[in-house]
């Protein structure tokens, strides 16, 4: 069926509500609006769902997660995993509340029961709570850092992380086969209440949450010593973040922490931003103001749904603030963590893993080293660094220690399968308090880091191209660059080319190949003499093509020199291609 005869349906069955039906002939006769909302379902993938809000097949509405949730159901039935039920969260956005409810209503029709939050939670306590109760799978209400007018679906597994081989493919599968919307099983609340298949979750998962992260805590001593001096600013960009983050803080003793007031509250039209994403700097323009009115020695803003930290730490020589990257931050939680916990106990395990995304910085490794511990590379996703710490538990063979990917996300603990910025906040807080009482800032300890790991410095390019014509061109580029794999990239030699979609590595020093190792993914990876590296791979959630850059500098200046200068040059080469 073309996007005309499914735009005129949609109008026509009596199964989709009238203000469904306003919106579509609003739009009456603007051919290119109608195509984009219904020329193809809105794609189910890896992740789940994400898209615009709004009416139509391309849309994120009432009826693409109520079909979204039947085929979860039928997948669920289909392995036999009724029985253990679903568990639900939401984040801040527009329609998150109604969604959760829809998902949770198809499930209860196909007799699975849904434990549903009473109110907004952080993603990585849904990932906690599929745990905690055992259930199945679990759905998150989010787009994350998307723009105000998205949302989206989150699928994890039973073992708390996103979906992966081979459920994400079996639960995709059975989406597709969906093809009526009026098939869709749902059913009144209260009589899925009544029922026992809808049942509010809140302070029973809350409460163990926040006890698991302050397990987490390594010198509490140090909090003790200086909780009335670290004066640290927290924004949770109207998002999850504000209740979780402020209560972990205050029950380890922080005394000084203060939170933006025009950010403070949930609002899904996001006001004091355009784009709620913790690693753009106008997120952090209100913190900033009030660090310099509070003197705060860190600032730290969440996304949405509380799963990225963004952070600003102070230079106390300068006064000035400095930008800490998702790299950075990650690297200076994961080298905190790991050596205070080699400190105190003497010794790490003997298969003590530091696991990392195959985009993020390669100081990394350079820890991982330093501490004698294993450096695990996955694909881009933190899913594939909770099915690396389920592999660990299942095979005995393997200690999670550290996890992290370069997109402002990791985690400390074992708790929970995804990215966690509350147990990030308070593992960054921890840090600075025990800094402090060596007299060192947070970025004393960066500027430490950097000497003696060598001056890493990494980076994101991107470029959008919106729509059908768009994602035309996004594949075009991916499959130029995996066709004829450049010699060169920025006047620099290419040592060898990762293919994850094709599993091969070249390398062009001893023309072997041999390969990835790692599951098929489209993603282009480029090994680069002088330690540098480009990575490319489409995005997941939004229409754009990524370039990953990473480099060693022998100084700040000169890595910084040695980004800027590969960044622009690759850009140039794939402007070429357009």
């Amino acid at each position: 069926m073309d996007y005309k005869a499914m735009y005129q349906q949609w109008l026509d069955n009596p199964y989709f509500d009238e203000e469904t039906k306003a919106e579509l002939k609003a739009i009456e006769g603007n051919e290119k609006e109608i195509e984009d909302r219904f020329y193809m379902d809105l794609e189910f993938g890896t992740a789940g769902l994400r898209g615009v809000i709004g009416a139509g097949t391309n849309r994120m509405n009432v009826y693409t997660v109520r079909k979204a949730t039947q085929g979860l159901a039928n997948y669920i039935l289909s392995v036999k995993g009724e029985a253990k039920g679903v568990a639900i969260a939401y984040d801040s956005r527009r329609m998150s509340p109604e969604f959760a409810d829809e998902a949770a209503l198809c499930l209860a029709a196909n007799g699975i029961k849904a434990y549903v939050f009473e109110s907004l939670r952080p993603t990585p306590e849904l990932s906690y709570a599929v745990r905690k109760l055992g259930c199945i799978a679990g759905i998150n209400i989010t787009a994350s850092h998307n723009p105000p007018d998205y949302n989206g679906y989150k699928v994890y597994w039973e073992d708390g992380a996103q979906i992966t081989p081979p459920h994400d493919s079996g639960i995709m599968d059975e989406v597709k086969k969906v093809t009526d919307y009026a098939s869709v099983k749902t059913m009144p609340l209260d009589e899925a209440k009544a029922a026992g298949l809808y049942q509010t979750i809140g302070a029973d998962i809350d409460d163990p949450y926040i006890e698991e992260l302050k397990g987490l805590v390594l010198h509490k001593d140090s909090i003790d010593a200086v909780k009335d001096r670290l004066t640290i600013v927290y924004s949770p960009l109207h998002g999850t973040g504000n209740i979780p983050v402020r209560r972990v803080l205050k029950e380890l003793g922080f005394q000084n922490v203060h939170v933006v007031p025009e950010q403070e509250l949930p609002d899904g039209n996001f006001p004091t931003v355009s784009y709620p994403n913790p690693e753009a700097a106008e997120a952090f323009e209100l913190g900033l103001a009030l660090a310099k009115k509070v003197n705060a020695d860190l600032v730290l803003a969440t996304d949405p749904d509380a799963d990225r930290l963004g952070v600003y730490v102070k230079d106390s020589k300068t006064g000035e603030y400095h930008t800490l990257t998702g790299n950075m931050s990650g690297c200076l939680i994961g080298d905190y963590v790991i050596g205070q916990r080699k400190a105190i106990h003497g010794s790490l395990p003997e298969d003590g893993a530091f696991i990392r995304s195959i985009v993020s910085t390669n100081m990394a490794d350079a820890i991982a080293k330093h501490y004698g511990i294993q450096l695990v590379e996955v694909l881009t996703g933190f899913k594939f660094i909770g099915q690396k710490m389920l592999e660990f538990e299942t095979t005995g063979k393997g200690t999670y220690l550290f996890g992290m990917e370069e997109s402002y996300g990791c985690l400390t603990g074992t708790y929970a399968r995804d990215k966690d910025a509350v147990v990030a906040s308070m593992a960054l807080c921890e840090a600075a308090a025990y800094y402090m009482t060596k007299d060192m800032t947070l970025w004393d300890a960066m500027l430490e880091m950097y000497e003696r790991y060598g001056y890493y410095k990494d980076h994101v390019e991107s470029i959008t191209l919106k729509g059908i014509e768009g994602l035309a061109k996004i594949q075009e580029i991916m499959n130029t660059l995996r066709v004829d794999a450049p010699k060169e990239i920025g006047g620099l030699k290419v040592l060898a080319a990762r293919d994850y979609k094709e599993d091969k590595v070249q390398d062009f020093v001893t023309g072997e190949t041999r390969p990835t190792g790692l599951p098929k993914s489209n993603v282009l990876y480029y090994e680069l003499e002088d330690d540098a590296w480009v990575c490319v791979r489409p995005s997941g959630t939004e229409p754009k093509v990524k370039f990953y850059i990473g480099v060693k500098g022998t100084s700040m200046a000169d890595a910084d020199e040695k980004s800027a200068s590969l960044g622009s040059q690759v850009l140039d080469m794939i402007q070429k291609m357009i």
